[in-house]
């Protein structure tokens, strides 16, 4: 399943609301799964970003939709990143090869 990393700042109600942080990372879990993704990790981070979410979902429109459900609830503001595994890559490479 592809792999997505988003980049998470926190809005001015979030920064508010940092207390229900760790309660709000497990209802955004259980709101990916209903569409079928998974939130491999969470982690909050010192710097531009306050937390970083790794994410999998079976295409694009999946993860999109569980990252408008994420930021429609006005905690956050995200930057989703595609990744790509080793073994996905090397198949990229392939092709740009031909």
């Amino acid at each position: 399943m592809p792999t997505y990393v988003a980049l998470l700042s926190w809005t001015d109600q979030g920064v508010r609301n940092y207390k229900d942080t760790a309660k709000r990372s497990e209802a955004f879990g259980s709101a990916v799964q209903k569409l079928g993704a998974k939130v491999l990790s969470i982690y909050w981070t010192v710097g531009p970003y306050d937390l970083v979410a790794i994410v999998e979902a079976p295409d694009d429109e999946t993860a999109t939709a569980a990252l408008l459900q994420l930021g429609g609830v006005g905690n956050i503001r995200s930057t989703t990143l595609r990744a790509f595994g080793q073994e996905e890559m090397e198949r990229i490479i392939a092709k740009a090869a031909v």
